[in-house]
């Protein structure tokens, strides 16, 4: 795993990442009173922090479990779904290695907020509030406003994610942006869309492991 990545994949870490100790200050929970889908999205991020063995929730985190959780946004990210899906199971066998031990510091917000929280991952959130403020509406952001407010930050792991997979974060902002004016669109469904379960990817997992392992045996990245 270790010399330049290749073409198509992350090249600048750097750029999203910092060396910095994680912020320990006593800013509010990001997370403080959510309910619902997001919650859940959010419990999912959670998760997959203790897992990955990292100490804050980044927006990579936040990506895969809105597309783990989230019907809506797996039919938004369609094109890319299977790319992002592959690069994100990887996390702690190969791809975005280097983010580990690393703060997640875009640029957007110095590298300060709640603990257990990226500084990028904390104003996605923040974002996310302002925007089903903006509507609105009183039972809070739903999992759509905070994959806009991922693709709004330029810098972020997510939005790295997103270009490695072929996509890029401006059409995706300027379709969401262009769903809230259409009618019939409530809480991250179209009028007629069917409940869609989680998506289970640990089969996925499973298979990037085993395909892993072999070669790390000869050396192979």
């Amino acid at each position: 795993m270790t010399g330049p990545p290749r073409r198509g994949e992350v090249e600048d870490v750097q750029r999203c990442s910092s060396s910095v100790p994680g912020p320990r200050d006593s800013a509010p929970d990001p997370a403080a009173g959510l309910s619902g889908a997001l919650a859940g999205v959010v419990s999912g991020a959670r998760r997959r922090a203790v897992r990955d063995g990292d100490e804050q929730i980044d927006t990579a985190h936040l990506l895969h479990s809105l597309l783990q959780e989230d019907p809506h946004c797996r039919v938004v990210l369609r094109p890319h779904l299977a790319r992002l899906l592959g690069l994100l199971v990887q996390r702690s066998i190969g791809y975005g290695l280097r983010w580990q031990g690393t703060v997640e510091d875009s640029g957007s917000l110095p590298a300060l907020g709640h603990a257990g929280w990226s500084p990028a991952a904390s104003l996605a959130m923040r974002r996310a509030r302002e925007r089903a403020a903006s509507r609105g509406e009183a039972a809070g952001p739903r999992p759509v406003d905070l994959l806009a407010a991922l693709a709004a930050d330029q810098d972020c792991r997510a939005v790295a994610l997103l270009r490695d997979a072929g996509g890029e974060p401006g059409p995706l902002l300027a379709a969401l942006d262009a769903e809230e004016a259409e009618p019939g669109t409530e809480a991250g469904y179209r009028e007629g869309d069917e409940y869609v379960r989680p998506l289970d990817v640990a089969d996925l997992r499973a298979r990037h492991s085993d395909a892993a392992e072999p070669r790390a045996r000869h050396g192979e990245p």
